[in-house]
């Protein structure tokens, strides 16, 4: 007899037991939302094959929703997210589990900063890369700039399996922080809704190719251009009062937009409903 994948053989539960009637509304936007970061992580080619995770807080309460561990990216939908506890016990019967060591990392920022909704991490390569750099990243461009004295840095203490990490970790990101460098590893970025967690991420992974880039060209002799820091943190300013985004009718107009091309590239991945 072949072997029975278990993705498959569990592929009914979401749809039998989770919809937009079953679960409070602003859950149900959530897990929508949050499945979205997946599809674009996956859509962008950022995942490190089934692991890393995104993780998003649901507004009002001290419950997260997280991916079943085993499911490529592309097939994360609301309905087969997990919701957990801070320390990531399980608060339903979805019977797929989730990686409790890759969990380390993102239960430390949950449980210290209740400003941030969405916690995400992933190897991407330009940002990774960036990780392995003693000077960190650079904001030498305008998207760049709002990145400026928003990133915090960790050592690398091997596979984060020790939950006495997550107070170096806390400690590190601080409490103005939204970014951090986890050097010889990958990036964490973080963001008040996972809106602003995805297109920072989207910015970061762009910004750090450009200064790859310009590094590589300093090294055949020209001569790096870093902008003046007044006009640096001017900008990083522009970006966080939402000037940036003056005439939209959303904060982030990106969005709505990532979202109608999820629907066209896959119409089912909303799910149940």
């Amino acid at each position: 007899m072949s072997a029975v994948n278990p993705i498959e053989d569990k592929s009914d539960y979401a749809k039998q037991r989770l919809s937009p009637a079953s679960v409070s509304e602003v859950e149900w936007q959530t897990r929508v939302d949050l499945a979205a970061a997946y599809r674009l992580v996956h859509y962008y080619g950022w995942t490190s094959q089934v692991y890393n995770h995104i993780t998003a807080r649901i507004p009002g309460t001290e419950e997260l929703l997280i991916n079943p561990f085993g499911h490529a990216y592309d097939e994360i939908r609301p309905d087969n997210l997990v919701k957990i506890d801070i320390e990531g016990n399980k608060l339903d019967d979805n019977p797929y589990p989730i990686n409790l060591a890759g969990y380390t990392i993102h239960s430390a920022i949950h449980s210290a900063r209740s400003d941030l909704q969405c916690v995400l991490h992933t190897h991407s390569q330009n940002a990774t890369a960036i990780c392995c750099l003693e000077e960190g990243f650079i904001p030498l461009t305008q998207m760049g700039c709002m990145f400026h004295d928003r990133i915090g840095t960790h050592e690398f203490e091997g596979i984060a399996l020790d939950l006495a990490e997550r107070e170096v970790i806390v400690r590190d990101l601080g409490t103005d922080k939204h970014t951090m460098l986890l050097f010889n590893h990958g990036i964490l970025i973080c963001g008040q809704s996972i809106a602003h967690a995805v297109t920072r991420l989207y910015h970061f992974e762009d910004c750090a190719g450009v200064q790859l880039k310009a590094m590589a060209a300093v090294a055949g002799g020209a001569t790096l251009k870093r902008p003046d820091p007044d006009v640096v943190i001017k900008t990083r300013n522009q970006f966080e009062s939402g000037a940036a985004q003056g005439g939209a009718d959303v904060l982030l107009p990106e969005w709505p937009a990532y979202l109608r091309m999820l629907d066209r590239v896959d119409p089912g991945w909303r799910g149940a409903g």
